[in-house]
């Protein structure tokens, strides 16, 4: 079976029941939940990523809601590999929150908080903050044997592989982890993929598919970036495989697509046959 995942962020106008069935029959074999809370001012608006996103997975679900949705996701062959949350750096009572969500759902990863980055705080302020909740992390994901993760991300200390390390360095890697994702590494971050992911080693843990481009805005010369499709934004994906197999990474592709370029039904089926042929034109092994 082959090993890729999905994002739920990116179909915000499907239920959870509903996209684990689209899984299945476009042959995903797992996914990624989006946990957050969502406010009832936000039930009125038209479904969408960060918005009201009907796909998303909230503290005030019940334990049997909890279940069944494992239930189903465990007939239909679909894992749960991380529940993926907006968290706080520092905050453990949420962390160990979401961590007893993980564990109801079988999820394998989930994803830690690290501070944003704006230049209003100096950034050796805000690395001892983060290194303090990642080892206060790191203990609580060993005692629900489930995995934090730090991903790569514009407008954080972690925008970079090499800045993710330096904040997971020295924790154990069963328990600590990092999501690379080189689409987040167009808006900033950028390092040659292979060195990277040789530098990260045993820290990497999973790898979120999609894409990015930069452009000039109209009637001025400032760039900027936006999502663009997987096949046609800045990241050479069959470069990203051929360096994933050199280092011998054997994880999940996750698809996180925000380029609106396809429907939610369309997108499913277009990333799964990417993800074939790059996989296939690469030779990347993607199979245990």
């Amino acid at each position: 079976m082959s090993k890729y995942s999905v994002f739920s962020v990116m179909t915000p106008e499907w239920t959870p029941e509903k996209l684990l069935e689209k899984l299945y029959q476009y042959g995903y074999s797992a996914v990624e939940w989006r946990y957050k809370r969502m406010g009832p001012e936000l039930r009125v608006e038209a479904p969408s990523f960060w918005g009201n996103n009907l796909c998303t997975i909230t503290p005030a679900m019940s334990d049997q809601y909890l279940a069944d949705l494992h239930e189903k996701a465990t007939e239909l062959q679909v894992s749960t590999l991380s529940i993926n949350a907006y968290l706080t750096c520092g905050d453990l009572q949420e962390t160990e929150n979401v961590l007893k969500v993980a564990k109801k759902l079988g999820a394998q990863m989930i994803r830690l908080g690290v501070p944003s980055y704006d230049g209003s705080q100096h950034y050796d302020d805000l690395f001892k903050k983060a290194r303090l909740y990642i080892h206060q992390a790191e203990q609580l994901c060993e005692q629900y044997e489930v995995k934090g993760l730090i991903e790569t991300h514009h407008a954080t200390i972690a925008p970079s592989a090499s800045m993710a390390w330096r904040l997971v360095d020295g924790c154990h890697p069963d328990y600590i982890g990092v999501l690379y994702d080189p689409g987040n590494l167009v808006h900033e971050g950028y390092e040659n993929h292979r060195m990277a992911l040789q530098l990260l080693g045993p820290y990497l843990a999973h790898v979120h598919v999609k894409n990015a481009k930069w452009q000039r805005e109209d009637g001025n010369m400032k760039w900027n970036v936006q999502w663009e499709r997987v096949d046609h934004g800045v990241v050479c994906w069959e470069q990203v495989l051929l360096d994933l197999e050199e280092v011998g990474y054997r994880g999940y592709l996750g698809i996180e697509d925000f380029s609106r370029a396809f429907s939610a039904e369309k997108s499913l089926a277009f990333h799964e046959a990417f993800l074939k042929e790059v996989v296939q034109k690469s030779g990347f092994s993607l199979f245990e």
